[in-house]
């Protein structure tokens, strides 16, 4: 009997996507997605020869196309050493290839690559013109097998009450000089886990890192929104630039937050890509089936739509571009370890292929699939295009989302806007009217999350210190950014010469913005630096600066030691009072007063009073006062005692935050400075 090899021996595998070794055969299967590709060539580098492939295979679709997947195997004898691979890809003569101008010459890397690599003399440009741009062109690495990292059993269990949300670069975060750390460290994962104890400190219990997926180091992208590839981590943040490196250490960074009882949340970009619209570059979706993995559109002018604000949108309605974004999701969970998501634009997933908005199929996917079963999904509820799906209007109903609302009402409070009173009662109750808790559709506040900065805006120093954003240094002549700030820079615009006054207001405010964050009932995140006021120097929008602009400044750690206190013990009585934070809205435990009686909704009131029962919960009663206005206001107790004060904002360290045992109130009434909040605890 003739021993016949296996078919996917001599013809590869449409499954998985990528490139995977396989083991019994001392093989390399590579498949590929293309609706509209009639001829694909994989080429094949080796180390340091980057202009000519040491081998090229043609697939021929006759043997090596199944459905619309292309696959081939190569025995590791085959590969010649070649270390690295791409391809090349032909379309058909669909128009919408032809509007979009697909160029064939172009080395194309491969959407699934696990890693990336940048040869010497790669160009963003040569990619962005006619041509080949071989020997310019990312190429993906041929890596080996990850699975035998030392995970250590590695688990942590998921937040409740405690969870405290830290918006954090992971280059930004430790890049400075002033990190004390080695300099090879300095803005890499590794240098995270030596901050794991100043996190612990802290006391984050989640990070939420912005996209740490491969970018375009040529695309002027500190942020990383411009995505290149969705499975490999960004090669510059590994302090070891060798193959699997920035893999290896991704893996121990997660491991060690987990060992720090510290989820780890991804900013994710499924929206778009850093390929652009017309006149952008073209490194894989573009040239491998642009109508497949973009919006398109009959017309040859500007044939991508852009909802993204960047000049193309991903398809998501598309199977094969949900399967990616799945596949993508699931790598990260399952070989990453990774807790959760944050899916900026995250609206995009409801347009259809024509631009229309309607059911997005990606939502079900997700929330079937048991690999994703419980991980922490959070959405941005909008696009760059007018849509706003904040609340119940988002097809995620089980999702958490960024709470917009709450950022802006709050910082119209604090800053002293007229006729906020019953908005602020809203967002520190958990936004009911954007997520209702009644028997239709029983949502849960923690679904809002609450924040006053994030990365895109004004830090929380800038938002007390300028009243007009100052972006000139990024390039658009101070256009971009958000206008609409809700700041006010207590007197003084910037940080140049500040009298002491002014200062000491800024501070004052700072507190009370974080201290009603952490009051209220929802999911609080800040953005990392915020608890020793970093300054952006006013840059509201510093997408691109790589510099000590978005770096944080640790000596503020030290100039600023009185807010870092503060922040800690705010952060440290949330935690110990779950009746702020609960999985059920306030409800009846709640009362709201004004300063001497009812709540006074009127355009020029700024006070605002609450009772918080915690017996429901097993916890102590919460009697809270805020005055946003500009002078003193005399408050009564509206709740029997006796009350021992805790937070009083407008006081020196220590007496701000004291301890809940200290600071007994023996009146029935109690007069709040200017621009204060306090706290008090039965």
């Amino acid at each position: 009997m003739v021993q016949m090899e296996s078919w996917y021996a001599t013809e590869g595998s449409s499954y998985p996507l990528g490139v995977v070794f396989v083991p019994g055969e001392d093989a390399y299967n590579f498949a590929l997605y293309s609706k509209n590709a009639t001829d694909v060539k994989l080429l094949l580098f080796l180390d340091e020869e980057y202009e000519k492939p040491v081998v090229t295979f043609e697939l021929d679709p006759s043997k090596h196309k199944s459905q619309r997947v292309w696959h081939c195997r190569l025995k590791r004898s085959e590969l010649a050493g070649a270390r690295f691979y791409a391809y090349q890809v032909r379309c058909c003569s669909d128009r919408r290839c032809l509007l979009c101008r697909i160029d064939p010459q172009k080395l194309l890397l491969d959407p699934y690559a696990r890693e990336v690599f940048f040869p010497p003399d790669f160009s963003r440009s040569a990619a962005s013109r006619p041509g080949s741009n071989i020997g310019k062109a990312p190429l993906g690495y041929i890596v080996p097998d990850h699975s035998g990292f030392p995970w250590q059993e590695d688990h942590v269990v998921p937040h409740e009450h405690d969870l405290i949300i830290y918006e954090m670069h992971v280059r930004g975060f430790t890049r400075n000089p002033n990190a004390v750390m080695s300099k090879e460290d300095r803005g890499t994962f590794r240098g995270v886990v030596e901050k794991i104890p100043y996190l612990k400190e802290l006391g984050i219990t989640a990070v939420e890192l912005l996209p740490v997926h491969q970018y375009d180091p040529h695309a002027g992208d500190y942020w990383g929104y411009m995505p290149l590839n969705f499975f490999s981590p960004h090669r510059s943040y590994a302090a070891e630039q060798v193959p699997s490196g920035a893999t290896a250490e991704f893996k121990t960074m997660v491991r060690e937050l987990h060992k720090a009882g510290i989820e780890v949340i991804l900013d994710v970009v499924f929206n778009h890509t850093t390929e652009e619209g017309t006149s952008g570059p073209t490194y894989h979706l573009k040239g491998i089936d642009t109508s497949t993995y973009y919006l398109v559109r009959n017309d040859p002018m500007d044939p991508f739509f852009n909802f993204s604000g960047t000049g193309n949108t991903l398809r998501t309605d598309h199977p094969a571009v949900q399967r990616m974004i799945m596949d993508s999701l699931r790598y990260w969970v399952k070989e990453m370890h990774v807790d959760g998501f944050r899916f900026d634009l995250a609206s995009v997933f409801t347009r259809r292929s024509d631009g229309s908005v309607g059911a997005a199929p990606i939502f079900s996917d997700i929330a079937t699939d048991p690999d994703l079963a419980h991980t922490r999904l959070i959405a941005e509820p909008w696009d760059a295009q007018g849509l706003y799906q904040l609340g119940r209007d988002f097809p995620g109903s089980t999702w958490l989302q960024w709470n917009s609302g709450f950022r802006d009402d709050v910082r119209r409070f604090i800053k002293g806007d007229p006729s906020m009173v019953g908005a602020l009662m809203h967002r520190l109750y958990g936004s009911d009217h954007l997520f209702p808790d009644d028997l239709l559709h029983a949502y849960h506040p923690y679904q809002s999350v609450n924040y006053i900065t994030s990365h895109d805006g004004f830090t929380l120093y800038d938002l007390v210190s300028y009243n007009e954003k100052h972006n000139t240094a990024n390039g658009h002549n101070n256009m971009d950014g958000t206008f609409a700030n809700y700041s006010w820079n207590c007197g003084w615009e910037g940080n140049q010469d500040v009298p002491e006054e002014v200062l000491e207001l800024r501070k004052r405010q700072a507190k009370n913005l974080f201290i009603l964050l952490m009051l209220s009932n929802g999911t609080p995140m800040f953005v990392a630096g915020d608890e020793f006021l970093q300054t952006q120097g006013g840059n509201n929008n510093p997408y691109n600066q790589d510099n000590q602009t978005t770096w944080l400044d640790w000596s503020r750690l030290e100039h600023m030691q009185e807010h870092f206190a503060f922040v800690k013990k705010a952060i440290a009585f949330r935690k110990a009072h779950p009746s702020l934070a609960r999985s059920r809205f306030w409800r009846a435990d709640v009362k709201w007063y004004g300063a001497n009686g009812g709540v006074d909704f009127g355009a020029s009131s700024h006070t605002l009073a609450f009772f918080l029962s915690g017996k429901s919960v097993g916890d102590r009663d919460l009697y809270v006062m805020i005055n946003s206005h500009w002078e003193s206001n005399e408050f009564t107790f509206m709740e029997p005692g006796p009350w021992n004060r805790v937070v009083d904002t407008s006081l020196k360290p220590p007496l701000d935050f004291m301890e809940e045992e200290q600071g007994e109130v023996r009146h029935s009434h109690y007069t709040v400075s200017p621009r204060s909040v306090l706290v008090f605890i039965k």
